[in-house]
């Protein structure tokens, strides 16, 4: 018996997510010291993780013999406080990846609907096809959500719509008006879940915990592996309504998060220096790049998170030429944007050198 006349039939239709190749192998490859790799293709923090976080993991290894708080009722209060909650306000989850697909085992199934942007994180739609739901894609408008024609493609099956801002792969942000009227205007049967992935690179957030607090069918996430530099870790978080997040709490592994990460997240919580020594470079760093970038000939959308959005003619051959000269990006095929990469803002030097290396290519 072969195992595919096993399997689910669903399965086989189910796209799957392609990362970027690790470090090792691209050295590995190419012939290339790892130290001499920049690795600009993920959106990792290029200063490293929270040095508080660091601080913290060291002190709490010889207890990795015991089970984790299977609560994360600690990191819970912590964050609850940030953002004006209750713990019951909150859940943590192994990346805010998980969280999503929490979503999925609570509110979907075949026949219904899940509205997205059509440039927007291709979790969204691997997670609706998964349980069996349709993807209702929505056009954006330069490369952002288009909220109200999101609002118009709401139906009586809708269940959930996804809306990141700022977007990935494209940087973009709506403007905080733009979401509270979109908030203002969703039926009762649709969740809206606002991804807040890149939040802490904005300049003005939209508050939504007063809709929460109304009664609002929302659940905002955000996650650890941006701005405090822990991707390696598989941190996330969400908040919303207390009776949302026991239902995602039902269906949510035990002991999800690791003891580790959750001693690194409330550090890191904490890290307000380097939280705004990281910002502020970013945006430094983001004016070098678009400035770098204008200046070949190139279209690019500087957006408000830690990457830059380019449009380069050939993507996927840019990719494979910078990537033997050990710089990584990432080539945008997956997401319908052949002609696109989206390019990690780095250090200075790392910058730079990316510059110097497309002004031979281009």
């Amino acid at each position: 018996m072969n195992y595919t006349d096993l399997a689910n039939p669903g399965v086989f239709d189910q796209p799957m997510y392609i990362p970027g190749k690790p470090l090792n192998a691209v050295a590995k490859e190419y012939g290339l010291e790892i130290d001499s790799i920049d690795k600009l293709a993920s959106n990792e923090n290029p200063f490293g993780p929270s040095p508080k976080a660091i601080r913290a993991l060291s002190d709490a290894l010889n207890s990795v013999h015991l089970y984790p708080d299977g609560s994360c009722t600690e990191l819970k209060e912590v964050i609850a406080e940030m953002h004006s909650l209750t713990s019951e306000n909150i859940i943590v989850g192994n990346g805010s990846n998980e969280i999503i697909e929490l979503l999925g085992h609570v509110f979907l199934r075949p026949g219904l609907d899940v509205v997205v942007g059509s440039y927007s994180f291709i979790v969204y739609r691997l997670v609706a096809r998964l349980f069996g739901a349709n993807v209702i894609d929505v056009p954006m408008d330069d490369f952002k959500h288009d909220l109200k024609a999101m609002q118009k493609a709401i139906t009586p099956n809708t269940r959930l719509v996804f809306v990141a801002s700022p977007n990935n792969p494209t940087g973009m942000a709506n403007e905080p008006s733009e979401i509270i009227e979109f908030i203002e205007s969703m039926p009762e049967h649709v969740i809206l879940c606002f991804d807040e992935a890149y939040a802490e690179y904005l300049e003005e957030l939209p508050n939504l915990v007063p809709y929460i607090l109304e009664g609002k069918n929302i659940i905002c996430l955000r996650t650890f592996s941006k701005i405090y530099g822990l991707g390696g870790l598989r941190i996330g978080y969400g908040y919303g309504d207390p009776d949302l997040i026991a239902l995602l709490n039902r269906v949510r592994q035990p002991f999800n998060v690791n003891s580790l990460s959750q001693v690194a997240g409330i550090a890191a919580l904490s890290d307000h220096d380097f939280l705004n020594s990281c910002k502020k470079a970013n945006n430094i760093g983001r004016k070098q790049l678009v400035e770098g970038f204008r200046l070949l000939g190139l279209k690019v959308y500087g957006g408000s998170a830690n990457f830059v959005f380019v449009q380069v003619g050939k993507g996927q051959e840019l990719f494979k030429k910078l990537q033997a000269k050990g710089i990584i990006i990432r080539p945008l095929d997956s997401y319908n944007l052949p002609e696109y990469v989206r390019i990690t803002i780095g250090t200075e030097s790392q910058n730079n050198r990316i510059l110097k290396l497309l002004e031979q290519e281009m």
